[in-house]
């Protein structure tokens, strides 16, 4: 026999709880934490369902979303631009200190690509 639905166990443990059971004893029938029976208890109380609540930011709320149009016009007046370079431009400019990750992860979701070396460095065949 097979392991149950992850919502079949989640519902089975609210309704646990709801029965009167302490959270302990649903945790040691269910063999999960005592987090787990108390987080699904909130979670049925505050949204009203077991549904896992979406998990992440969403993307694009972050510090460069209101500069997205800047560094893709940036990038196309000057693709040589390296990540460092941006990074202290959107500092200097913007005021907005940023990891070069997350500039990374705009340029990504721009569809940009990015040069790890400048051409003058790269190898030639043999």
């Amino acid at each position: 026999m097979g392991r149950p639905h992850p919502m079949a166990l989640r519902e089975r443990v609210v309704a646990f709880v709801e029965e009167g059971h302490s959270h302990r004893a649903a945790a040691a029938h269910f063999r999960v934490s005592v987090k787990f029976v108390n987080d699904m208890v909130i979670l049925k109380r505050e949204a009203g369902s077991l549904m896992p609540r979406t998990q992440g930011n969403g993307g694009g709320h972050g510090k460069l979303a209101s500069l997205r149009g800047w560094i893709e016009a940036r990038m196309l007046a000057k693709p040589d631009l390296t990540l460092d370079d941006l990074v202290l431009e959107v500092a200097d400019g913007h005021g907005v200190k940023v990891h070069r990750v997350s500039v990374w992860r705009v340029l990504r979701s721009l569809g940009l690509t990015h040069k790890k070396r400048p051409p003058g460095r790269r190898t030639e065949a043999a």
